[in-house]
């Protein structure tokens, strides 16, 4: 019996190699062509520039005044973080309070300290004694029993922390309200259940939870009242910035100053960038199964994605 060849079975063998094209990506090669010609502007610019002096900027980098303006700078922005993440806990805690009074409170005082600029509220602290000549302890519109001059007892540096600090927390509340938001109401019950009080249950089981959302916008609440700090130059306070318009001011190398403070900033951030990643992937642990790359391990993942795509083309 013979098979008509139109109903022939297909031929018995390997199928035929798929041949796969990769996409192109035309305007990522642009882009990329356009990065590189103006990085290689940027750098020709950097290492030819007659105003730059890399010399004099290495001297000013690590000039006593400089260093000395650093470790101010530092301070500063520890000691106001201090007073703004715990002054943020209680006013976001007077915020979600179902006291009216503590609520208003809370929200007048976020209102007019989020409103006005943080340079304003320096030049206030540093003339409040104009207003408030002495402070003193004693019976309300009564006796006073121990006084001081203001200008005494709240110097440059003192008005520099309180001003920062307190003009943080009014930001700080409302991270902390956001966090303290996103736990789930049934962990608040389930603890209630078990007997914990309000403090308890804010301390052992919503705030550590909250954490995760908190962190990541406190990250660049420090990071960024690291460059506030600079404002203090305007009452005077001898911090980095000052140290380095100080130095300009007598040399007359405006921009290499600039730079050197500018790296010094540099510096400091990209040191709490690290800690703050590390930070966020700690207290990810919870919600995610696989922790996110370390930047080292990205690094080196894109690079052998590099490599494999260049071997494959």
């Amino acid at each position: 019996m013979t098979i008509p060849q139109d109903d022939a079975p297909p031929p018995r063998g390997r199928p035929e190699e798929i041949r796969a094209v990769a996409v192109r990506h035309p305007g990522r090669w642009v882009a990329v062509a356009v990065i590189a010609v103006l990085a290689a502007m940027f750098a020709h610019l950097l290492f030819t520039s007659s105003v730059l002096h890399w010399d004099v900027v290495g001297q000013i980098f690590t000039y006593p005044t400089v260093i000395t303006g650093l470790g101010r700078t530092i301070l500063l922005t520890v000691l106001a973080m201090v007073i703004g993440i715990f002054g943020g806990i209680l006013l976001a805690v007077m915020r979600l309070s179902g006291n009216p009074v503590l609520s208003g409170v809370s929200w007048i005082y976020i209102w007019v300290f989020r409103g006005t600029p943080v340079l304003v509220q320096l030049y206030v602290w540093n003339f409040l004694g104009a207003l408030v000549p002495t402070i003193g302890i004693g019976i309300p519109f009564g006796p006073t029993f121990v006084s001081w001059n203001y200008n005494d007892l709240i110097g440059l540096f003192t008005a520099a922390v309180l001003a920062l600090g307190l003009n943080e927390a009014a930001y700080f509340a409302e991270i902390v309200r956001a966090g303290i938001q996103s736990v789930d109401e049934g962990q608040s019950e389930a603890a209630s259940s078990l007997g914990l009080n309000r403090g308890q249950t804010l301390r052992r089981i919503v705030l550590p939870q909250a954490m995760r959302v908190i962190i990541p916008p406190a990250g660049n609440e420090t990071i960024s009242m690291l460059k506030t700090t600079s404002l203090v130059s305007a009452i005077a306070l001898e911090d980095l910035t000052r140290a380095g318009q100080d130095i300009a001011s007598r040399t007359f190398y405006e921009i290499p100053a600039l730079v050197a403070i500018s790296l010094w900033y540099l510096l400091i951030t990209s040191i709490l960038s690290v800690g703050q990643f590390y930070i966020e992937r700690y207290y990810s642990r919870g919600t995610n199964r696989v922790l996110p790359p370390t930047p080292w391990h990205k690094i080196r993942t894109n690079l052998f994605s590099v490599k494999r795509v260049g071997g494959t083309a």
